[in-house]
């Protein structure tokens, strides 16, 4: 149960899923299409779809890296916010948009995994939402030139710790996307 008062909705959450960003993406494809029939699901159960856009100077405003994927095409009613931090909390209309759909779950889809959605995870846990990570509809690119572990590692041990993630008054967990539940009250 979310910490947030009078917040009985859940959301699906859609991060930074542009094409610039989950171009070499881990099983790139497969991701989209979870996340695909995620969108769909939500959508015929009248749960809000909230689309998260991240902009810098590697993914430059209008540009065709900064666009979403073409397998994902936002409703033109559904909240689209744009983003300059990992974060998706930060400095964004986001808590406004979530407030006034009244929504206190999340579940969370997108890229990269250890950037942006991890980022948005914990934003999200510690402002009071209850917040699924959706197992097999996150994704992140090979950052093992720089040290990282490969990437199904980094999504395997990020799916392994927000399983676990634990605070008072709050739930955390993971769930496959054939298991999303938008209307159950924990993962």
């Amino acid at each position: 149960m979310s910490t947030l008062e009078n917040r009985p909705h859940t959301a699906l959450i859609v991060i930074d899923v542009q094409n610039g960003v989950v171009e070499g993406g881990h099983e790139r494809d497969r991701v989209v299409a979870n996340i695909d029939t995620l969108v769909a699901k939500a959508r015929r159960e009248g749960v809000p779809v909230v689309w998260v856009q991240h902009s810098d100077e590697g993914l430059v405003r209008g540009s065709e890296e900064w666009r979403i994927v073409p397998e994902l095409v936002p409703g033109d009613a559904e909240p689209l916010v744009h983003k300059n931090y990992g974060d998706s909390f930060e400095a964004t209309e986001l808590e406004e948009v979530l407030a006034g759909l009244g929504v206190g779950r999340l579940i969370v889809t997108g890229a990269s995994t250890d950037a942006c959605v991890r980022s948005t995870l914990h934003g999200a846990f510690t402002r009071g939402y209850d917040t699924t990570l959706v197992s097999d509809a996150h994704t992140t690119e090979d950052q093992t030139a720089w040290g990282a572990p490969p990437p199904a590692q980094v999504i395997a041990h990020t799916n392994l710790y927000w399983t676990y993630q634990s605070a008072p008054g709050r739930t955390a967990g993971t769930v496959e996307t054939k298991a999303v539940d938008f209307g159950a009250a924990s993962a």
